[in-house]
């Protein structure tokens, strides 16, 4: 069946077509996505503006054209942290449905990291063993570790790339000393969750998704996007800590210029290495694979679970475990 996830994260709002059955690895179709970045575009009171809330609309109106033209039979509609934490998250959704017919659902971060999780095991398999995964969005940090398909622990920690960016690094070029706090807030954050994670043990494999592990890895020397998904890239903590001074004596222009990275996200790269740089240190990683897999996949995946019988195939899926 032709599926369409509808995904409103905190930098970009992403409507991917897929072609999916039980059995088989979902295959891209086509892809829809324009990059709001809801979670800068909140006010003083912490609610996402009325632009915002404009270009949020008028995205997926457009994302419901592409779903009838492209011949879509089922739509998932999921949002992340940026809606979920919005002071007027429960006005914004009201008037999506109002405006476009679409259901938002709103997943809490625990969801996010474990759907993604089941998206990373399915990519790698059993053989990866107890697999810990890193997942840096616009909004949150998610982190989850387990031996199956649901991770034994998931958590999610506010440290989301661009929600660092607009409060501690507005400037063009970062301040050394805010530069210094920021640094210790992200990992007094990380902190408050290893605990939680290292009492599992240490995990066989480490693994990063994410838009922001992407870039970070490409930076730093991994295969272009047009290399394809099963060409490896990794991410090391040695090549990532030799960057993070060079970044951080960067005007966002110049980290717009390094291969890999997006105009649209050269301004949260800075912050994104940092949280990058503390959680590979207080876990104790010298290396993350990354992953083409995530949280869209998971969702996805759960979604042909459920698919036990034709009449299935109609019925609303739970995204939550």
């Amino acid at each position: 069946m032709r599926l369409g996830v509808l995904d409103v994260g905190s930098n970009t709002v992403h409507f991917l077509v897929v072609d999916a059955h039980p059995g088989a690895a979902p295959l891209p179709a086509y892809s829809h996505k324009a990059e709001l970045r809801l979670a800068e575009l909140l006010d003083e009171q912490g609610a996402i503006d009325g632009s915002g809330v404009e270009k949020l609309i008028g995205m997926i109106a457009s994302s419901l054209r592409v779903a009838e033209d492209k011949g879509v039979v089922d739509i998932l509609p999921f949002a992340t942290s940026a809606v979920r934490e919005a002071a007027n998250g429960e006005e914004v959704l009201r008037r999506v449905t109002e405006e476009t017919g679409v259901e938002l659902r709103v997943l809490s971060g625990q969801d996010e990291a474990r759907l993604t999780f089941l998206a990373v095991r399915r990519w790698f398999g059993w053989s990866s063993g107890r697999l810990l995964n890193l997942d840096i969005g616009g909004g949150s940090l998610e982190i989850a570790c387990g031996l199956d398909e649901q991770p034994d622990v998931a958590c999610s920690v506010p440290l989301g790339a661009g929600r660092l960016t607009a409060r501690w690094l507005p400037g063009d070029v970062a301040d050394p000393e805010q530069l210094r706090r920021l640094r210790r807030h992200i990992r007094a954050e990380i902190a408050t969750v290893v605990g939680e994670i290292s009492r599992l043990g240490p995990p066989d494999h480490a693994v990063a998704t994410s838009k922001t592990f992407k870039q970070l890895a490409r930076m730093t020397g991994a295969a272009p996007a047009d290399a394809g998904p099963y060409a490896d890239r990794r991410l090391t903590r040695a090549n990532l800590a030799a960057w993070l001074p060079r970044l951080s004596a960067m005007t966002v222009a110049e980290r717009a210029q390094i291969p890999g990275v997006s105009e649209g996200r050269a301004k949260q790269l800075l912050a994104g290495a940092l949280v990058a740089d503390a959680a590979m240190d207080l876990f104790g990683l010298d290396e993350l694979d990354v992953c083409p897999w995530a949280l869209r996949e998971g969702i996805i995946l759960r979604r042909l679970d459920a698919m036990d019988s034709p009449a299935d195939r109609r019925r609303p899926v739970a995204l939550t475990p």
